[in-house]
């Protein structure tokens, strides 16, 4: 999976680990954070790697599935999380925000979906998750790049699906809402104020919300379900 050293990340990684999956996973630069989660997989009894990488890097992706693929023989799951937001009205945005924020949360994504591909086609078998937002559905307030590439994560999804589906292939989003993370943190009082009072539950989600659900999506149950957008926000976008 990409970006699996903190937040939704770390807490899909382990999730998957405690069902029994050895997980590989990116990181960008936090080489101590990345070390505590293989640590923590080892803990539960399940093997971890993990790879400093810019997911935006076209080649990197596919040496990192290489590597993957030399060190455990076989590729089944790929989760596409890592993202980052670059928040500004769009008559302020310049073109470096734009261009970084879809770099890493849609070419990202395309990326490892490429490497991994022809794989899953091989095999005939595979679960893909993608990690979209609700604001890819609607739109943010200052985060027209954000909200840009989340709907192109989307529209991604769908498009694979149909590509993989006929090889058996699994491929759906999931569209988080507000979920307590170092990126929800960094906002200002008043933005999350704002998101809370949107939520029918009155509360943030936590990584661990978000990390059921990619599991569920990975298993053996969700086998009929593909191609599908599924919200995971406490109703903040009812």
């Amino acid at each position: 999976m990409t970006g699996g050293s903190r937040g939704i990340g770390r807490a899909i990684v382990i999730d998957l680990a405690a069902a029994g999956a050895d997980v590989a996973f990116t990181y960008h630069r936090n080489t101590e954070k990345a070390q505590e989660v293989v640590d923590r997989v080892n803990g539960i009894g399940r093997r971890s790697l993990a790879f400093q990488a810019d997911v935006a890097d076209f080649t990197k992706a596919q040496q990192v599935v290489e590597q993957v693929i030399a060190a455990w023989g076989r590729l089944d799951i790929l989760v596409n999380n890592a993202g980052i937001h670059q928040n500004e009205v769009i008559w302020a945005m310049d073109e470096a925000q734009w261009d970084r924020v879809l770099d890493v949360d849609l070419k990202g994504a395309f990326n490892y979906i490429g490497a991994v591909a022809p794989i899953f086609r091989r095999q005939r078998a595979g679960k893909i998750i993608n990690i979209a937002s609700i604001h890819g559905l609607r739109g943010r307030q200052a985060g027209s790049n954000y909200s840009a590439a989340k709907a192109g994560v989307i529209g991604l999804t769908k498009s694979v699906a149909r590509d993989l589906g006929p090889c058996g292939v699994n491929v759906n989003a999931v569209a988080p809402g507000i979920i307590e993370t170092d990126m929800i943190r960094a906002l200002s009082r008043e933005l999350k104020d704002r998101f809370v009072a949107e939520i029918v539950l009155g509360r943030m989600g936590r990584p661990e919300d978000v990390a059921y659900l990619v599991t569920f999506l990975c298993s053996d149950q969700a086998r009929h379900i593909t191609g599908e957008v599924i919200k995971i926000d406490g109703g903040q976008y009812i």
